[in-house]
């Protein structure tokens, strides 16, 4: 005869919740002149960083993906970010670091109040910001982005100083030469011109205001504040390298806010949060280079989570 089951026998046991996190971390030390007018654009120090912030990825769980130079190609990292954001949910983590130039296009949709679009200088062809933040805009509700930028990607520089000759083995500024940036845009001006309205043709159908305006819009240490994307899913930090008036350098082993960066997480030792990570990078480096942080969708309980936290 058998023995009647218990309430408690039968009673389903909750399983736990199981997080996943990828990573891509991207890093040039030269790009290709064959798209950049001649120009190749050396650095020393981006894939370096890029192997360091895979480092760190790994050590905390995640599984990395890494893009150097010449691999590191239009197609290669809109997939990169295209399979994580179709593999992750609501809870997971999306680690991206960016090293390398900066750059510029003209905007040709109107959102920039300065007639510019920053850019990611990738292989074979920059990764404009407004399809950046689209792309991030593609991950489920919930998922937590990380975003490091050590590159200057602001135009204010580029705009309106003009920059100091290279001193031979003096760092380098992570910023495509202004003449460079033009000539690029001239060659590819369809090209990029294309990107940019099948972007806003996109946000356009999807109802939301352009992912780019939003976010700088949002900027916790900004100035340019007012709306805020309703719509966003994710929660993503940015930080990067440098504010919008000043130049990100090189360096000999790492990038100097890469390099401070990992002098303040101190092989994981650091225990604050995002915010106090990033004052304490700040506090180890020169008034002409001060790291910025933006954040994008519901992140304040993001911000309050011990960096890289799975």
């Amino acid at each position: 005869m058998s023995t009647p089951r218990t309430k408690a026998a039968t009673a389903t046991v909750a399983k736990p919740v199981v997080v996943h996190a990828r990573s891509l971390h991207i890093g040039l030390n030269a790009v290709s002149p064959a798209h950049y007018g001649n120009w190749s654009g050396e650095l020393a120090a981006c894939e370096a960083d890029a192997t360091d912030m895979q480092a760190i990825a790994k050590t905390n769980g995640m599984k990395p993906t890494v893009l150097l130079t010449a691999k590191a190609t239009r197609a290669a990292v809109l997939a990169a970010m295209r399979a994580a954001a179709k593999a992750l949910k609501s809870g997971d983590l999306f680690f991206l670091t960016y090293s390398g130039h900066g750059g510029q296009v003209a905007d040709v949709t109107g959102e920039e109040i300065d007639r510019k679009d920053e850019t990611w200088c990738l292989w074979d062809g920059q990764l404009i910001d407004d399809e950046l933040y689209m792309e991030l805009s593609r991950f489920a509700s919930g998922v937590r982005i990380l975003v490091l930028s050590d590159s200057c990607h602001s135009g204010t520089v580029t705009r309106d100083t003009v920059p100091a000759p290279v001193v031979p083995g003096a760092p380098r500024p992570r910023m495509m030469p202004p003449a460079i940036a033009l000539r690029t845009y001239r060659d590819h001006q369809a090209f990029y011109d294309g990107l940019q309205r099948d972007v806003a043709a996109e946000a356009g159908k999807a109802g939301t205001i352009d992912p780019d305006t939003a976010l700088a819009q949002v900027a916790i240490d900004s100035s340019r504040l007012t709306t805020v994307v309703s719509t966003f899913g994710p929660s993503v930090i940015l930080v990067s390298g440098c504010q919008d008036n000043q130049t990100s350098m090189d360096g000999e082993f790492n990038g100097a806010f890469t390099g401070r960066l990992l002098q303040v997480w101190n092989n994981g030792g650091f225990t604050g949060t995002y915010t106090q990570f990033r004052n304490a990078i700040v506090t180890g480096l020169p008034a002409t280079q001060t790291p910025n942080l933006f954040v994008l969708g519901s992140a304040a309980r993001f911000l309050t989570q011990r960096p890289f936290t799975v």
